[in-house]
């Protein structure tokens, strides 16, 4: 589904905005200040500058004490627990509180407000199939222009919800939808946007203007309803037309396909368009637990003389609980996802629910063709054996567990509704010439992709994968286990990983799918963060303010167990405001 131009105006946020101290510090000091700054401080002792510097300039924001006027002056507008005043790019908002906060269902809740005021005023009207995931549309009669606004604004009373003009595809300010004089400013617009303010029961993350639902305006011509901009299916239709019930997930990619879950339109959009994704979607992860006692004594018992110190370096195996929020990432921004997979050598987080719906916990038993080479301490040989996993769709995303959607995605993001899958290259070469034992394994294995792809497709892979979820496809996978049969076998069969090793599910698999028709370069907005550098934390605070990455990756070759403590006084804190809703394969 196209965009058609559109962008919010505002990204989700967490309350306790970094940007706020950031954003000041900016506007105290001069470029030329900041610049010296920089050139005579170490990236952690800029962090706390700026920290100071906002504590001691900022003051009170002008937006916190316009919310307390406004607590003062309408209290009932809070009344309840259910209610709390927010701040979104420095604006006081009154936000609604609910404990499964997420993209999908900000959008839901929006769509269901302004029907419902809809249906209780008698007026007639249906949803359109507009150029974005994020935000629903509405369309009524412009002649019905003054009972739509009664109503909306009586909606916006009910529950404090606030309304823009949308001019050129982009909403203006929001105002307050329950003062009368916002309704009054909007005159005859073609176009406006209502929005409620959603947020954790922690206020840790606030989903607003990017998830309203657009009323449009249609007009009359003779005896047919002509819309007020294009869309993805019909711009004018008969005006006594019918209309029907269609299901939701027609008009957003956000949430899973739920025939139970209908929305009013008329029989032109309720249609299923070439590029809708109808095919199921699963996520498989790879975990380890490096701390359990019975796992180091198998390790210790396997382990020889590896031909790289990285190969069994203890940051490859340090948890972080990085897990549990990436998996609270995948339920907030990709609810659509159908099962999730978490293969394991027979090991399960304490806090995991392996019972809850939705999840799988996978052995490596289950999964290797050759038990015998168990267990393996080897990522590429585990990767190498996931199509294995029983039940698993031709379609699937792996995920790493150092792996974060850091906003929603659809699976449009990763797959083409035909079934092809997307890959991303990263800017980072593989190194030329053959394999050595100097190489870092992930570069050996690289060469050995390249070399594959050279003697089977005649061309010369330069560039290695960015940290993403890869889009797979077990039918690709199995032919590449039956077309490079010994370099499959021999990278399973490797415990420990190897300079004969090939990576199959982070890049081969992309190549050879490339090469054979069945996938193509995607783009998606991405971050990485090594932990052990020492900008991270104004690395993390920067992800934080702008939560403007569809993924990002928190990546750790180089630590060791003496810098977890530290790492995790500045990560837990991070992930914790970053993704405060559990998901329900949680405990508890």
């Amino acid at each position: 589904m196209t965009e058609l131009g559109r962008e919010p105006t505002e990204t989700p946020r967490a309350v306790a905005d970094p940007s706020m101290f950031v954003d000041t510090y900016r506007r105290v000091l001069s470029p030329q200040a900041r610049r010296a700054i920089a050139k005579r401080l170490s990236p952690q002792t800029r962090h706390q500058v700026k920290q100071w510097v906002a504590q001691v300039a900022g003051g009170q924001q002008p937006s916190v004490r316009r919310g307390e006027r406004l607590a003062r002056r309408r209290p009932e507008l809070l009344a309840g627990g259910d209610r709390v005043l927010v701040t979104v790019d420095r604006r006081a908002r009154i936000a609604l509180v609910r404990p499964d906060v997420s993209p999908w269902s900000a959008r839901a809740a929006n769509l269901a407000a302004v029907t419902a005021a809809l249906v209780e005023a008698g007026v007639e009207h249906f949803c359109v199939r507009g150029g974005s995931d994020r935000n629903a549309m509405v369309a009524v009669d412009a002649a019905d222009r003054e009972r739509v606004y009664a109503a909306l604004a009586g909606a916006c009373r009910r529950l404090p919800g606030y309304v823009a003009e949308v001019v050129g595809g982009q909403p203006r300010s929001s105002v307050p939808g329950f003062e009368p004089q916002a309704w009054r400013r909007l005159g005859d617009a073609h176009v406006v946007r209502l929005t409620w303010y959603w947020t954790d029961p922690r206020h840790r993350l606030v989903l607003g203007v990017p998830y309203g639902c657009e009323v449009e305006f249609w007009t009359r011509r003779e005896d047919r309803l002509v819309a007020p901009r294009r869309n993805l299916a019909a711009t004018e239709m008969p005006a006594a037309g019918h209309s029907v019930d269609a299901p939701a997930d027609l008009f957003t990619a956000l949430g899973p396909a739920d025939p139970a879950v209908t929305v009013r339109t008329r029989p032109e959009f309720a249609i299923r368009r070439p590029d809708d994704v109808t095919f199921p979607i699963d996520v498989v992860y790879t975990w380890v637990d490096g701390t359990d006692p019975a796992w180091l004594r198998r390790r210790a018992e396997a382990a020889g003389t590896p031909y790289h110190a990285e190969s069994a370096n203890a940051a490859r195996f340090l948890s972080r609980d990085e897990l549990r929020y990436s998996l609270r990432a995948l339920h907030t921004y990709a609810p659509w996802v159908r099962t999730v997979y978490l293969v394991t050598d027979d090991q399960v987080p304490p806090w995991l629910d392996p019972s809850a719906p939705g999840l799988r916990v996978v052995s490596h038993r289950e999964i290797f063709r050759d038990p015998s080479v168990l267990p393996t301490f080897n990522s590429h040989a585990i990767e190498s054996q996931l199509h294995h996993i029983e039940g698993l769709s031709e379609q699937f995303l792996y995920f790493n567990d150092d792996v974060f959607l850091g906003r929603d995605v659809t699976p449009r993001d990763f797959f083409l509704a035909n079934g092809i899958s997307k890959f991303f290259p990263s800017p980072a070469l593989v190194p030329p010439g053959p394999p050595s034992p100097d190489d870092i394994p992930a570069s050996a294995a690289g060469k050995n992709n390249r070399a594959l792809i050279a003697e089977r497709f005649g061309t010369v892979l330069t560039q290695k994968m960015k940290h993403m979820p890869h889009a797979l496809r077990r039918s690709v996978l199995y032919e590449i286990e039956e077309t490079f049969t010994a370099q499959h076998q021999g990278t399973a069969g490797n415990q420990f990983r190897s300079v004969t090793d090939i990576s199959i599910a982070s890049s081969l698999h992309h190549y050879y799918a490339f090469h054979t028709g069945r996938a193509v370069p995607g783009e998606l907005e991405y971050a990485i963060a090594e932990l052990s550098h020492p900008d991270t934390p104004a690395r993390l605070a920067h992800l934080l303010a702008k939560r403007d990455r569809h993924v990002f990756c928190l990546n750790d070759a180089f630590s060791t167990e003496e810098d977890m403590a530290a790492q995790l006084s500045v990560l837990t804190p991070f992930l914790d405001t970053y993704f405060p809703v559990p998901s329900p394969w949680e405990k508890g």
